[in-house]
């Protein structure tokens, strides 16, 4: 039997005990409505008080679609935010990444948009993309730029749009921030063999997660990784975790946007395991990884 991939960190095998004090490691199995009560006892465990000064606003665009709206007490830059949460297309919400998009709203002085789309199984593709895409549109149309952000499940939606909007000639997307993102793999080789039992997340959750939200295997924009041209999109940061089944995905991504001419920053978190966004208290790494993309995020509102 091949000897599970570990990392040697403290901080973050911490976090992961942690973790699995909430929300076991075969929490897929569960149905729905406890999966989500799993992962929102998770998410208030992690939670965090929002920086000094922060104005926080819930609305809704299209008449529909749930946002919250983060305003930093020292804005820098009229460029905007743009978050999408992951959480495996099933689960996840404005609360779950609260703390997350008010210190990246706070790090950038930037005001920040998340969004709080349809999940899966009660909405399929394209639900989540088709709110995700609403949101994108309506900002761009205020005439200001915009930094897509997204994790996991939100960075294969956040690529998605980006990629649609390069499509359909919509201008005003400065950058692409793109944390641990699922975009297509082939789920046979690769990392996703390497690290098919790795901590927080395996190569059969990844199935699974793909199996529920139903996208089909030509919706280019469901699967970046497969799209045929990559040239023209924007600036991107990517980063990923070693220890993650999804890493080859980022570092596929990141080789092929170099190679169509995209100016990319790609950093590989090699202590860290899917997810690890959350461990940015408990974790060196963790805080290390938290603190580039903050960087990196100011630097494209800014630029």
């Amino acid at each position: 039997m091949t000897e599970r991939p570990m990392p040697t960190e403290e901080g973050i095998l911490a976090f992961h005990k942690r973790c699995e004090d909430f929300y076991p490691a075969d929490a897929v199995d569960a149905d729905i409505t406890q999966q989500r009560a799993w992962y929102d006892a998770l998410c208030a465990a992690f939670d965090a008080p929002p920086p000094a000064g922060m104005v926080k606003e819930d609305g809704l665009v299209a008449g529909r679609i749930p946002v919250r709206r983060y305003r930093p007490a020292a804005v820098a830059t009229g460029t905007r935010l743009y978050y999408i949460h992951g959480g495996g297309f099933v689960v996840g919400s404005l609360d779950s990444h609260d703390a997350i998009c008010a210190e990246l709203s706070e790090a950038a002085g930037a005001e920040l948009v998340s969004i709080d789309y349809r999940l899966s199984p009660e909405h399929v593709w394209p639900a989540a993309f088709e709110d995700c895409w609403a949101v994108l549109v309506s900002l761009l149309r205020e005439g200001r730029p915009v930094v897509v952000i997204g994790d996991s499940a939100g960075g294969n939606l956040a690529a998605g749009i980006v990629l649609k909007a390069r499509d359909e000639g919509l201008k005003g997307i400065v950058g692409q921030a793109l944390i641990y993102p699922g975009l297509g793999g082939d789920l046979v080789s690769g990392s996703y063999v390497e690290m098919a039992e790795a901590l927080g997340l395996s190569t059969a959750d990844v199935a699974y997660y793909r199996d529920v939200y139903k996208a089909p295997d030509d919706a280019t924009h469901a699967f970046p990784l497969r799209a045929a041209e990559l040239a023209g999109l924007p600036p991107a940061f990517i980063t990923s975790a070693y220890f993650d089944p999804l890493r080859d995905d980022a570092r596929a991504y990141a080789a092929r946007l170099i190679l169509a001419g995209v100016p990319v920053e790609y950093r590989e978190e090699k202590q860290m395991i899917h997810a690890w966004l959350r461990a940015r208290f408990m974790s060196e790494g963790a805080k290390a990884g938290f603190a580039a993309l903050c960087d990196a995020v100011s630097r494209m509102a800014r630029s």
